[in-house]
């Protein structure tokens, strides 16, 4: 057991200490009934979030890793109770003991507990959660209510508070990119940035020129009707299309088939596969070739002559290497991203970018001829506390974009929380859609109708979202009754892509992240430091794919018929935002291109979750400077990003 523990730490960039780390390890998978690999995905999850370094597994982190797998389990078990909901210790003592805001499951080390008895606490809990009875149903013995919607009146009105309104930190600023440049970006002279707030609402926003170049799944499509070889289709184009753009644009000859044998080198393409039900590990690596030249046969992959590799389901690669036998292809090296281009031609259909249209009725709006200086704040949901559905993040959220006048406001679900207690427990007295429109859409209207016709907002579903279609790719919202006169406000598909003035962003609201993150087998050299988030992030743009992982873990709907002209990446873009449950941030994604043109670069930013269980989480605000003839010298080195805790 200690071998093979030792073994899959190894094979996932882990170095145990010491002996006594490797026995302590192999207490835990004994005490909590886990295979080696199950602890090693757990090391992982607790190594991203607590923002540790090194790769070692050091002893003094084993007792707070110990908690971690408790809280984990916990919440497992919590997901399988699907018609009552508990409260643990753990949530009293953070409903009463903290006053921050902050999540300290994330943090390292955890903050000291409080010395009150849990009967107390208890006690205090079921104080301040207290309403009338006539707004609840009735109660379960042993179990704490929630307040409903009813109560939502009383938590606006202040009684009682709740403790997110308690929260002492609001909106510090926990990182920054180039925080040198200036944080008012303005034409103007450097002394209008200290107007009055009261001045600076008499100024309009400045309209922009927001044009969508993907809208993901158009409404009206029949999903989840795809058949077998619809997959079988979409697989297939991937690996031809890769092995066409490697074969132009670097000039190598792409052998079709990758289980011949031969005792010549050979450059091949095809995908990553697992040879069994478990997680991928360097032992298990198959490659997949196509099913036109290879008659989607597999090979084994040997990676031991590689330095380094990061490797996941559905990857699509070209590998440099030998296959004496046709059984084993030996590696030597590993092309895994597709190299890009400011024009790409992968989709031949998709229009050029100034013949696209704009999802406005006003119609397409000319490229302005000089870029101007642009403004964002991001967010991603939840946008409720878990303890009530007054949508206090959201009204802070809108309070800061009022006093910033940000150019565009992206908003990305889910609004309509599935996994929220009151949702799953059916204690809401209205309509999910309902729910939206009164809570969510109000707001929004009274912003843009605030802020002037020049303020701009996104809308990104997400299969959260239970008053939407639980499918990804996802088609736009259908808001009947948005209010919305100077088209202001545009749905966007998930994922989806979109320009503002000469800035492509593209977004996505499943994690996938996380989802990569724990199907990656990767290796880097010892005593070398690798920014494995950075690494994740990187392979959305190297494949050109906003989900490139196949199959897709259980929970995510993923209809692949559907994602040649939805899941595709149609151009270069130079922000992606991608909001995952992982730690808040901000990475600069090199790629590269042919010899005779520069490297290109997109900034990845995860903005977190508005709300983190009761309390505040992130959201992120952007500043770009305008853009000067050669944009590529200057991005992302223009750009000012914060990520603001609420």
């Amino acid at each position: 057991m200690e071998q093979e523990l030792v073994d899959e730490f190894a094979a996932n960039s882990f170095v145990l200490e010491d002996q006594e780390v490797t026995k302590q390890c192999t207490s835990l998978c004994a005490s909590f009934a886990l295979k080696p690999a199950e602890l090693v995905s757990y090391w992982e999850l607790f190594y991203l979030n607590s923002r540790l370094e090194g790769g070692r597994v050091l002893g003094s982190q084993l007792d707070y890793f110990r908690q971690f797998i408790q809280k984990e389990q916990r919440e497992a078990f919590r997901r399988k109770q699907t018609d009552f909901h508990f409260y643990s210790q753990d949530d009293v003592d953070m409903l009463l003991a903290s006053e921050t805001g902050e999540d300290e499951d994330n943090q390292f080390p955890p903050a000291k507990t409080p010395t009150k008895t849990l009967q107390d606490m208890s006690k205090s809990f079921v104080t301040q959660m207290d309403i009338d009875d006539g707004s609840m149903g009735p109660k379960t013995p042993g179990s704490v209510n929630m307040p409903s919607l009813k109560s939502k009146s009383r938590l606006e009105n202040g009684s009682p508070a709740t403790p997110f309104s308690q929260r002492s930190t609001k909106l510090k600023v926990q990182f920054v990119l180039n925080k040198d440049l200036p944080d008012m970006i303005t034409d103007e002279p450097t002394e209008m940035a200290s107007e009055d707030d009261v001045v600076r609402r008499l100024r309009p926003v400045e309209y922009t020129n927001l044009q969508v170049s993907n809208v993901g799944l158009k409404l009206g499509t029949r999903f989840m009707f795809d058949r077998t070889e619809e997959k079988f289709n979409v697989l297939e184009k991937r690996i031809k299309n890769y092995a066409e753009i490697l074969a132009d644009r670097e000039g190598l000859a792409v052998d079709n088939q990758v289980s011949v044998a031969s005792q010549e080198r050979t450059f091949v393409v095809g995908m990553v596969c697992c040879d069994g039900e478990g997680h991928l590990n360097d032992k298990s690596v198959l490659l997949q070739g196509s099913v036109e030249y290879s008659s989607g046969h597999r090979v084994r992959l040997d990676l031991n002559m590689l330095e380094r590799f990061s490797l996941f389901p559905g990857q699509v690669i070209g590998v440099d290497g030998h296959n004496p036998s046709g059984h084993c292809l030996v590696a030597s090296r590993i092309v895994d991203s597709i190299p890009m281009s400011v024009k790409d031609d992968l989709l031949e259909s998709q229009a050029p970018q100034a013949k696209r249209q704009v999802l406005d009725d006003s119609g397409p709006l000319a490229v302005p001829k000089a870029s101007k200086a642009l403004s964002m704040v991001i967010a991603a949901g939840p946008f409720t506390t878990s303890d009530n559905l007054a949508y206090e993040p959201l009204v802070e959220l809108l309070d800061f974009a009022r006093k910033k006048q940000p150019n565009l406001l992206v908003l990305m679900g889910p609004f309509v929380d599935s996994e929220h207690p009151q949702v799953k427990q059916g204690a809401v007295d209205r309509t999910f859609q309902e729910i939206f429109v009164e809570e969510v859409g109000s707001r929004i209207e009274e912003y843009c109708e605030e802020m002037g016709s020049g303020a701009r907002v996104v809308l990104v579903p997400s299969v959260r979202d239970c008053h939407h279609d639980f499918v990804f790719p996802q088609s736009p919202f259908v808001v009947p009754g948005l209010k919305d006169p100077e088209h202001q406000i545009t749905l966007l598909g998930n994922p989806g892509v979109f320009s503002l003035n000469e800035l492509a962003i593209g977004c996505c609201t499943v994690d996938v992240l996380r989802h990569l993150s724990s199907e990656e087998a990767s290796w880097v050299p010892a005593g070398t430091s690798s920014d494995r988030l950075g690494r994740i992030a990187s392979h959305i743009i190297g494949q050109r794919s906003f989900y490139p992982l196949y199959p897709a873990p259980a929970g995510v709907p993923l209809d692949l018929s559907r994602s040649p002209e939805a899941l595709q990446l149609p151009q270069q873009l130079d922000v992606l935002v991608t909001p995952s449950d992982l730690s808040p941030f901000v990475k600069t994604l090199s790629q590269p291109v042919r010899e005779s043109q520069a490297g290109l670069t997109t900034l990845c930013i995860n903005p977190g979750r508005l709300a983190k269980g009761m309390y505040g989480g992130t959201f992120t605000e952007m500043l770009a400077n305008p853009m000067l003839n050669d944009r590529k010298e200057q991005w992302p080195n223009n750009a000012k990003v914060s990520i603001i805790r609420l």
